[in-house]
This record gives C-alpha cells, sequence and structure tokens, in this order.
C-alpha cells in the first residue's frame, strides 16, 4: 500500500461516517417526531376517556332521576 491507497481509504471511511451520521440525525429527527405524536394521541385518548366517564355519569344520573319519578308515580 502507498500512501495514495491509504488517503483514499481513509476519505473513502470519512465519507462513510458522515453518511451515517447524516442517516443517524435524520432517523433521530423522525423518532423524536413520532414520539411527539405519541404523546399527542395519549393526551387526546386520556381526554376522550375522560369524556366518556363524564358522559357515563350523566347518563346514570338522568336514568336515576326517571325511575325515581317512574316509582313516585307508582
Amino acid at each position: 500500500m502507498d500512501i495514495k491507497d491509504d488517503m483514499v481509504k481513509d476519505s473513502n471511511l470519512n465519507k462513510d461516517y458522515t453518511t451515517l451520521l447524516e442517516m443517524w440525525r435524520e432517523e433521530k429527527q423522525q423518532r423524536q417526531a413520532l414520539q411527539k405524536e405519541i404523546e399527542e394521541l395519549k393526551a387526546s385518548l386520556a381526554r376522550a376517556k375522560e369524556d366518556h366517564q363524564y358522559d357515563n355519569l350523566v347518563h346514570e344520573q338522568e336514568i336515576n332521576k326517571l325511575t325515581r319519578r317512574i316509582n313516585e308515580k307508582l
């Protein structure tokens, strides 16, 4: 091997490293974006569950009121 071969090899290694580093950065950005989306979806799901619980509570109260009215009339 001569100096030119070493220089070419080093240049190729630097290109490979740079390419891998760029790929890693892109993947990191995508992962962060997906993580943010996951957190937003979790928050949305939690709000939907709370809304559903509240609706169930209101419906249960309405049913209880109607049942009492019916029982009072009997």
